[in-house]
């Protein structure tokens, strides 16, 4: 932006101002896709919460309190020594909530992971190999997507027995169907590009194609589904805890914490609100990350 000044001898001279500063393309981002960062602050709290639980929580989360209750054996209502309140056995509630957090988290991401391995490589070669391939895989996924999910866990679960590692590889085995069927469209779109095509003209090898140049080329798609299970497995690991078939008690889960909370509500409702504020709040903010973030991958969006 310049602007012409006469000088007092009649000459002209041109006066440039600074251009007006640009944004950063991640503020941009940020106010184009507001959920990007709400959900992402939400999930970042989630991830502090978690990571560092045993350094911020004040108490052991399963010790029992000897003036954790009321005289009448009623659990204690929140006050300075116990900011959430305290459980039936005197435990400090605020303690087993972040304790909780750490397991939901890790049955979230570690659930996802395995079904993302699963269902991104069973996607991957039904999409690209297709005919007799395509077709046994895709038979074996609408098996899998025709039970209901939470009983096939439950079944598993109970073959396997009650730990937290077991119900994040019963939820990782039976949930890559969803995954494997959209990588599955998505390389059947992707296969058809020119740059594809050129790679199998000049004789590269299918592990290549596959795993160097058609899956970075569905990684936003990936992602999403990534996010948005993570999510989903919380929620269902706590539906296993809720009914007694998930993590087993003494350790904190959000879900056995509110099936505890369920039998006293009526005069102790802090133990049944904390974990279910945790519980909606995480699972939200996933969500909305993952709604951006599908929102910032989609190819047809404006740039």
């Amino acid at each position: 932006m310049s602007q012409m000044m006469t000088t007092p001898g009649g000459l002209e001279q041109t006066l440039a101002y600074p251009p007006k500063k640009q944004s950063s393309k991640f503020v941009r981002v940020l106010k184009a896709y507001p959920l990007v960062f709400i959900g992402g602050i939400m999930v970042l709290f989630l991830v502090i919460m978690a990571v560092f639980a045993y350094k911020i929580m004040p108490y052991n989360p399963n010790y029992q309190f000897p003036n954790g209750l009321a005289m009448n054996g009623a659990p204690l209502a929140p006050d300075k020594q116990f900011i959430m309140g305290t459980d039936e056995l005197g435990r400090d509630v605020f303690s087993r909530v972040l304790a909780g957090a750490q397991i939901s988290l890790e049955v979230g991401v570690f659930a996802s992971i395995i079904s993302l391995f699963i269902g991104t490589t069973l996607g991957i070669i039904s999409g690209y190999f297709g005919k007799w391939v395509d077709t046994i895989i895709m038979r074996i996924t609408d098996i899998m997507l025709a039970f209901p999910f939470v009983l096939f866990v439950v079944a598993l679960v109970s073959v396997l027995g009650q730990s937290v590692s077991n119900v994040f590889i019963a939820l990782g085995v039976l949930g890559w169907a969803v995954t494997a069927r959209v990588v599955r469209g998505q390389v059947l779109a992707v296969r058809e590009f020119e740059y594809v095509q050129a790679a199998k003209a000049l004789g590269a090898p299918n592990w290549r194609i596959l795993f160097k140049i058609i899956l970075p080329n569905i990684a936003g798609p990936v992602i999403v589904l990534t996010t948005l299970a993570i999510g989903n497995n919380m929620l269902a690991e706590s539906t296993l805890s809720y009914l007694g078939i998930g993590v087993a008690p003494p350790q904190a889960s959000w879900g056995n914490m509110l099936a505890e909370g369920q039998q006293v509500f009526q005069y102790a409702p802090w133990m049944l609100y904390y974990p279910g504020l945790a519980l909606t709040l995480s699972v939200l903010g996933f969500n909305l990350l993952g709604d951006g973030l599908r929102e910032l991958f989609n190819p047809r969006r404006v740039r």
